[in-house]
């Protein structure tokens, strides 16, 4: 049995017969670095956008230079200035996201009651925090003052000491000198009175002689002596009467230091009942602090009660416009709102106007029972809404089943044409199951397949009337129809390794899924086979389910089993193949990256071909994807590299023997070309999934009729990122690619640091696969450049870990990269080449501004907003040819440039850049053509 299609997309026959390509197509991708597959859950809820609730930061803060003030009355206003500054900045960060529904109504009107009491009771603990800290000053200075006082009271002690001890020596000479001088006194009256004797004796001059002599010898001497000693005493006496004057002027001193000494121990026990009293308060005020912790923990409660309120109003409000009606009942608690938000500034008022702490505690103790009956009240308020919520949710509610219920029977009775594509391509999935398991025929397939194409309405008709019965009897009301109905539509099947959303590592993914559904909706049958990998989103399948039939295919001189799975993805068939081989080809944990991958996408490739073969599948076009799928022409003399006898060029192969090959972009066909055959269609974006209007990543929904949005979502990213947000107009530099080669990773790295030199900011969300394949040793050097570039840049990363104008984070995270595309100015594409990227065009859909080198892809989509050789209305962005860091600083400055000094100018750039079409319509339709075409000339070669 042999499947014939009428053109293949790089595809091969099987050798010795089987499957026979007469004409393939060959799209070529730049070679994709392998990377782990990590499964990321998209989070579609809008709970992730409410405002979560402020901390309140209970740590007393401190202030050196109000440490060192003496003046008690400026230490107050300081703190409460810096614990305002340090309030604004924590609610700042911490802003409510809203959430707006078309018509521009936001979700979280209402909901701010309860965030305005806890801001007031935030405010509040602030006070008391700034409280706190004043009577700690106050106590530290009280500490300081009492040891100087010691210190002085003992200097002076040890002073009064060495003064008592040199009075007390003074006395003691004052002692001995006046024994001294009676001793003097007592000789002198002595000398006079033998004098006198001698005188009135009148003795004979031989006797006055004598005695003269005789006095004058010992006695002489020790007149004179005690003369002299005399002299002495009395000169020392004057001394020590000067040295007396001076203690007792010093002593006087010493008084006046004891009055002071009594002063200073006055003070020091006033300062000690003032530091009690101050404790006294502290312990007072931690005892507050305490009571408005548990005021936090209840309104943490009230925050999760009202978070699941709003939980379930998202969901009426989606299901109904009546909850528009509810919604505006929250109109008596934003006037609530309005009046705490007033205490809350009066209360600001006064903490910075306050003078006199006791008044402000005073007044703080009465705005505490003011907002503690305020909450209370407030809380029966809000259990009230709730429960009116609740009752209007449960109205929804059974107003959405009998809407349901009504709707089903108008869909069951809806023409067949208004049928979701989910509905066809689980048909046609079911036909291929029967046929597969031997419950039909290949011809009775082949007309089934026809009708579930051409959407016919007896065949929708059939299935809607036996869908209650057995397969058996469904199978029979199908074979009942006989009609046929031929078409003028293309049978497409895509081999490839990717398709996005359940199996993406690159743009590969996004093209399968986005070409498939384009070529879809122009009526064409579309159907994909991909690898089973262990690490799909399997959530994102539906109907997934298993074939009760093994398909057999030949690898490495034997048979091996595959378990065939089916599901719809995007509206979409895919058929998943999992090979029963022991080397578990497909159960790795990731995509690619293993040292077998040429063997195993080259069994997937067998594999997929012997499906089509035994499913009596006869497409079209196979178009097959990428190196990983090159095998469908698996003969070695195909696939021989010209340069080694001994190598397999897959690729080679491909562009060689298929019938038409193509590049994701017009420049890049030119740029790789050696054939006529080489066609180059520029890619196109999911128009649905990159869309900022619908986006549910992003903090506020805009388009380009209203781009305000984009300043909210920049400073959304700041906030999340942490860095500064003190200028709103300052430029926003991004970048989200694969740190390797290809990507310019030198300019990349240039960037930050120019960007930070102009004035901007930088965010990098990069990437860097390590290829683990030692297989080659091209691959080998690929993994050790890719080492390096992840290691330089994750030294670059912790350099700037703190920076408040610049963040690198090595990692892909899915709705972190639609929130950069957002938030963004302007965003780099500096790549040495580029087949297509898709990176520049969802930049413009989000409004980022792209700068770009001039190669393949890039130049096919980005023109030069200065290049008078375009015309006005195509110019879309900024340009550079050389791959060096001058001819990058050119376009960089002059898009800074034109964003600083050209507001009105930028914005409509923005907007349109925005309204730029990069959907599949226009991609989808050239391959139409080009599919056409191929198929023409292949039944034209088929009928000669």
């Amino acid at each position: 049995m042999e499947a014939t299609p009428s053109t293949c997309f790089l595809g091969r026959g099987l050798v010795g017969g089987g499957l026979k390509c007469s004409h393939v197509i060959v799209r070529l991708y730049p070679l994709p670095a392998p990377a782990s597959c990590r499964m990321r859950q998209r989070n579609f809820s809008v709970q992730n956008k409410r405002q979560q609730a402020k901390k309140i930061n209970l740590e007393r803060p401190t202030n050196t230079n109000s440490q060192q003030n003496g003046d008690s009355d400026s230490g107050p206003s300081n703190l409460s200035k810096d614990s305002i500054i340090d309030s604004n900045q924590e609610m700042a960060s911490n802003d409510r996201v809203p959430i707006i529904l078309e018509g521009g109504y936001s979700k979280e009107k209402g909901y701010n009651d309860s965030s305005s009491q806890n801001e007031v009771r935030i405010d509040t603990v602030d006070s008391a925090g700034s409280h706190i800290h004043i009577l700690n000053h106050a106590r530290y200075r009280a500490v300081e003052d009492l040891e100087k006082i010691l210190s002085e009271k003992e200097e002076l002690q040890g002073e009064i000491n060495i003064l008592e001890m040199k009075l007390a020596e003074t006395d003691a000479r004052l002692k001995v000198a006046a024994e001294e001088k009676i001793h003097v006194e007592l000789l002198e009256e002595h000398l006079e009175k033998l004098q006198s004797e001698l005188t009135s004796r009148g003795s004979s001059e031989e006797h006055v002689q004598y005695m003269n002599n005789f006095v004058s010898s010992p006695q002489n001497d020790l007149v004179k002596s005690f003369s002299q000693e005399l002299d002495l005493l009395r000169a020392e006496n004057v001394s020590l009467k000067d040295e007396l004057q001076v203690l007792k002027a010093e002593l006087s001193n010493i008084k006046d230091t004891d009055q002071r000494v009594k002063m200073l121990e006055e003070e020091r026990s006033f300062l000690e009942s003032a530091l009690k009293e101050l404790e006294f308060k502290l312990t007072a005020s931690h005892e507050d602090i305490s009571s408005i912790s548990n005021l936090k923990s209840e309104c943490q409660s009230l925050y999760e009660k009202v978070d699941d309120l709003q939980t379930l109003l998202d969901k009426a409000t989606k299901q109904a416009d009546q909850a528009i009606l509810v919604l505006q009942q929250n109109q008596e608690l934003r006037k609530k709102v309005d009046q705490l938000e007033e205490s809350l500034n009066e209360a600001n008022a006064f903490r910075l106007s306050s003078e006199k702490m006791q008044q402000y505690n005073e007044l703080m103790q009465q705005k505490m029972k003011l907002l503690d009956e305020r909450v209370q009240r407030s809380d029966e308020e809000i259990h009230s809404y709730v429960q009116l919520y609740q009752d209007s949710i449960k109205e929804f509610q059974d107003t959405l089943n009998n809407l349901k219920e009504e709707s089903k029977k108008r869909v069951e009775d809806k023409y067949v044409l208004e049928k979701p594509r989910e509905f066809w391509s689980n048909l046609l999935l079911m036909v291929d199951g029967w046929f597969l398991e031997k419950k039909i025929s290949m011809d009775q397939a082949k007309v089934l397949r026809e009708m579930i194409w051409n959407k016919e309405e007896s065949i929708c008709d059939a299935y809607m009337s036996s869908k209650e019965k057995n397969e058996r009897e469904i199978i029979a009301a199908f074979l009942n129809l006989t009609s046929l109905t031929a078409g003028a539509r293309l049978h497409v099947i895509h081999i490839a390794a990717e398709m996005a959303p359940v199996a993406k590592v690159g743009g590969l993914g996004d093209v399968v899924t986005g070409l498939s559904k384009a070529l879809q909706k122009k009526g064409h049958l579309v159907e994909i086979v991909l690898p089973k990998y262990d690490c799909m989103q399997y959530d994102l399948i539906r109907d997934f389910k298993a074939l009760d039939v093994p398909v057999e295919s030949y690898f490495d001189g034997q048979l091996f089993k595959n378990k065939i799975w089916i599901g719809t993805v995007e509206g979409l068939p895919v058929y998943f193949i999992e090979p029963h081989h022991p080397s578990k080809f497909f159960w790795r944990g990731q995509y690619y990256g293993e040292r077998d991958d040429f063997k195993r996408f080259s069994f997937f490739s067998r594999a997929a071909l012997e499906l089509l073969l035994q499913a009596g599948k006869k497409p079209d076009i196979i178009h097959c994807h990428d190196w990983q799928t090159a095998f469908v022409l698996n003969r070695p003399d195909r696939m021989q590299d010209n340069s080694a006898n001994d190598r397999v060029n897959p690729v080679k192969g491909a562009i060689v023997f298929s019938n038409i090959v193509t590049t994701v972009s017009p420049s890049y066909a030119q740029e790789v070309r050696t054939a006529e055959k080489f066609v180059g269609i520029l890619n196109g974006i999911d128009t649905d999934a990159w869309n900022p209007a619908t986006d549910p990543f992003l903090k506020v929904q805009y388009n380009s009729n209203d781009i305000e949005g984009k300043a909210e979502n920049k400073e959304a990213l700041r906030r999340h990122l942490g860095l500064s947000s003190a200028n709103t107009r300052q430029p926003l530099v991004a970048c989200i690619t694969r740190l390797v080669p290809q990507k310019g990773v030198h300019l990349i790295r240039h960037a930050i640091y120019r960007t930070l030199e102009l004035g901007g900011q930088f965010v990098l969300l990069g990437s860097s696969p390590v290829p683990q394949i030692q297989e080659s040793s091209a691959f080998s050097i690929s993994g050790e450049i890719s080492l390096f570039f992840q290691r330089e840049f994750e030294d670059i990363s912790n350099q700037f870990k703190t920076h408040e104008h610049a963040r690198l984070l090595l990692k892909y995270d899915e709705s972190l990269a639609h929130l950069i595309y957002a938030a963004s100015d302007m965003l780099i594409i500096p790549s040495i080449f580029e087949p297509c990227g898709l990176t520049q065009m969802i930049a413009m859909r989000y409004g980022s501004i792209p700068i770009a080198r001039k190669t393949g892809g890039l130049n096919d989509s980005v023109f030069d907003v200065d290049d008078d050789t375009i015309p006005v209305q195509y110019r879309n962005g900024f340009t550079f040819l050389t791959a060096d860091e001058q001819g990058f600083n050119n376009a960089l400055e002059r898009a800074v440039y034109r964003y600083n000094n050209d507001v009105d100018g930028w914005k409509q750039l923005v907007q349109k850049d925005m309204s730029i079409d990069f959907s599949w319509d226009t991609s989808a339709s050239l391959y139409e053509e080009l599919y056409a075409k191929s198929v023409a000339r292949a039944r034209g070669a088929n009928r000669t």
